[in-house]
This record gives structure tokens, sequence and C-alpha cells, in this order.
């Protein structure tokens, strides 16, 4: 029986796959076989480095997420250096925060541009591609622990992952039909750029640790198991789910 997991032949394309969770999920997708194509606005050294370890290739696509713009061409370039795109993992993210009586507008359309609108609008591009050429594909977006809960300080994030989740949802009913899988991940608290505010915030890190049952942070390579299993055929009668990678937090 073939292993239903081997992602060999297929193409993933990560946003934000430079540090982070778009690191480890690249570093995990290229493990299981896929090549990938970094989105990013700064160049991918350490994960082109893991990738190529990984006897995989890896093509940079400089791009900024904060408009549209650029998404025609990131997916026209993915096709044209690799000749498809298979799984497209829509990780990319900023956050700003501030007490709620003093977010600026500034910053909450800096937030929802980056974590929402280019979510929609590179899945509905890569859904064109595949339905044009009568196949189908895997998009898996990066939701949060605040797709379910309110979060202090962080309105436009927690409004961005709230819709990801709400879209995950949405394009999963229109699309499943066509073959294409949209499901979601949402991570718990993790070591990463976006939380090093709250992991230097003695007081902050240590209510964040006393709730989670797992008693520490995750590490990026954590989310690499979820991530193969949604973009792989593992996953092919799953639509529409968000898996919490979260060392229980949602259980407390």
């Amino acid at each position: 029986m073939a292993n239903p997991f081997d992602l060999s032949g297929r193409v993933a394309l990560v946003t934000g796959a430079n540090t982070g969770l778009g690191q480890g999920i690249a570093v995990a997708l290229a493990q299981a076989g896929a090549d990938i194509v970094a989105v990013g606005r700064s160049a991918p050294t350490d994960t082109d480095t893991a990738v190529r370890a990984a006897g995989r290739r890896l093509l940079w696509v400089e791009a900024t997420l904060d408009s549209i713009a650029p998404v025609g061409e990131i997916v026209r370039r993915a096709v044209v250096e690799f000749g498809a795109i298979d799984i497209l993992v829509n990780n990319a993210g900023i956050i700003r925060r501030n007490d709620s009586l003093d977010f600026s507008e500034e910053d909450w359309d800096a937030v929802m541009d980056v974590n929402l609108k280019s979510v929609f609008f590179l899945a509905q591009a890569a859904a064109r591609w595949w339905v044009a050429n009568e196949r189908g594909g895997k998009i898996v977006n990066i939701a949060s622990m605040l797709s379910f809960q309110g979060g202090i300080r962080v309105p436009s994030y927690t409004a961005s992952k709230s819709g990801v989740l709400g879209i995950t949802r949405l394009l999963a009913n229109e699309w499943a039909s066509k073959g294409i899988n949209v499901n979601a991940i949402a991570p718990g608290y993790f070591a990463t750029n976006n939380t090093e505010a709250l992991r230097n915030d003695e007081a902050r890190n240590q209510s964040i640790l006393e709730r989670i049952p797992a008693g520490h942070w995750g590490k990026p390579s954590d989310l690499g198991g979820a991530a193969v299993f949604l973009s792989s055929a593992a996953s092919d009668y799953v639509h529409g789910a968000v898996l919490p990678v979260d060392g229980g937090w949602l259980a407390r």
C-alpha cells in the first residue's frame, strides 16, 4: 500500500517560510517529499538549507503580502519554475499590540491586509489555476487560538484570525466538490517572533505556561505532522476542519 503521507512530486507554496512556523512547515513538507516555493520579503536562507538537506528544491519568490498586487505573479512564478502548485499554506502573518481604546486604523488595516485579505486572494488564485487545469489541490490556512478566543490588546489580530477560520469553512463548502481541500491549523503558543513580547513579559509568560497542559511553548517543528497530514492524500476526505496544535490549551 502506498504511503498516504508521501508528498513526493508535489509542489508546496508556503508564505512566510523564512522563519518561525512557516519555516517549520516548509521543512516538514520537504522532508515528506515536496518541493517548496517560499514566499516572503526576506531570503529564506536557513529554510533553503534545510529543504536542500532533505533532498528537495526551494524557490524564493520575493513578495510582501500587505497588498494583493503580487498574488498573480506568485502563482505564475511557481508554475513556470516548478510546473505546478499542489499545496498552498497561508502562513504569513503580522501582529500589532495596543489597548482597544487606543488602537489605530493604520494598525487595523495593516494586520487585516496581511492576515486575512492576502489569505483569501492567494487561495482564490491557486484555486483558479487548479480549476482551469482540471485538478485538485490542498489549502492549509494558519488560524490561531484567537480564532476561538478573544485575547487582549490585539483586536485586529483576533478579528483576522477569526476571519481565517470563517473563510476556511466557506471555501471548503464551495470547493470540496472541485477536489480542493481547504482546512486550517490553529497553533497554540509557539516560540516565534510574534510571541517574543509575551515571552519577555515574566508575568504573562508564567500565566500562559500555567494554562498549557504540556507545560511549555511549542516549537515550529511541532506543526510539521499536522501540515503534512492536511497536505497529503491522508486527508482527502477532510474539508473545512481546524486542527489545534496547542499543547492542550483549548482543553483547559
